[in-house]
């Protein structure tokens, strides 16, 4: 354990000009105590860990010190070459870098490891797209990319439904979501971050300046408040259901899984044959009567009165088409 924790430091201190002994305690889940101990353990083997004293110091390696991937273990290097998607790096313009890349990192990797690109290839793919859509990848996303990477200010015009704004944007990052594309950005001047689809934007112009990212901001953490916040915000009604055993465990496929989270959170008590009533919030009654009726005889709609009428009457004309002709 502790030689995977040495090989680790070594890394961050590559990646990283200097380094705190509170930063690396942090990453290495360690306290400062074991971290000096480590950093000496180091320079007792020859790795050239520097420390400085003071206010502003921390450890360093000197003298452009780098250490060669021959520490890997097969699945880490199988694991190494999952993390990339080839999809998105072609529609992003970044084939030709990233397999730039791969061909290093192989070439780094011990002999018995090479071969891990072929084995990983063969046994895992991604396919981010949504079925029953051709995917398009947007004309401007290129440009986009290209802004995120070099943290440069672009101007740029977005459709917002029947109205088509300009906007000075801080181009922070992009999400891939099931074959559609999306920039997070900051507002120049304001501070606020957005979510843009990018097939929306008419035009994207870059501009000669580049902006200083917010240190703290975090990419898979914004994006994750941002979809729950939508997906909150389009659940605007209510309504009172009750479930069978099988209906619980179905719901969760029926409808969307937040609003299930919710129902389910604050169920009481199952009666005697099992079921439970919930309230579920729902987009609308509409959709509520078309994402219920996927669970057929294992959910009854107890309100609002309009929409349990509406089930009995579509189970009522159910009823009359499997029912049995007289004689």
């Amino acid at each position: 354990m502790r030689a995977a924790r040495l090989i680790k430091m070594v890394l961050l201190l590559q990646s990283r000009p200097t380094m705190t002994a509170a930063e690396l305690a942090r990453e290495l889940e360690v306290s400062e105590r074991t971290v000096t101990r480590d950093a000496q353990a180091l320079s007792e083997a020859g790795v050239p860990v520097y420390a400085d004293r003071g206010r502003a110091g921390g450890y360093r390696l000197v003298g452009g010190y780098r250490t060669r991937l021959t520490g890997l273990a097969r699945s880490e290097a199988e694991a190494l070459f999952l993390s990339g998607v080839p999809g998105a790096l072609r529609e992003m313009g970044l084939e030709d870098a990233a397999s730039a890349a791969r061909l290093k990192v192989s070439a780094a990797l011990l002999p018995s490891l090479r071969d891990a690109p072929d084995t990983a290839a063969q046994r895992f793919h991604l396919d981010a797209p949504a079925w029953f859509r051709e995917p398009e990848t947007p004309a401007l996303l290129p440009v986009l990319a290209e802004a995120v990477w070099d943290d440069r200010r672009v101007t740029a015009r977005y459709r917002r439904e029947d109205r088509e704004v300009e906007r000075r944007l801080e181009p922070y990052g992009l999400v891939l979501k099931a074959g559609t594309w999306y920039l997070c950005a900051r507002v120049a001047g304001s501070g606020a971050f957005r979510t843009y689809r990018i097939d929306r934007f008419g035009t994207v112009d870059p501009l000669g300046e580049r902006f200083d990212r917010a240190p703290d901001f975090d990419l898979p953490g914004f994006w994750a408040d941002q979809a729950e916040r939508f997906a909150r915000s389009i659940l605007r009604a209510e309504v009172v259901v009750r479930l069978s055993p099988d209906g619980v465990r179905r719901l969760p496929h029926a409808v969307d899984p937040l609003a299930a989270r919710e129902a389910l959170d604050g169920v009481g008590p199952p009666d005697t044959g099992g079921w439970v009533t919930v309230t579920l919030p729902v987009e609308s009654e509409e959709v509520a009567h078309t994402q219920l009726t996927a669970l057929g005889p294992e959910a009854e709609v107890l309100a609002p009165a309009r929409l349990r009428e509406r089930f009995a009457a579509d189970a009522a004309r159910t009823a009359a088409l499997y029912r049995r002709p007289d004689g």
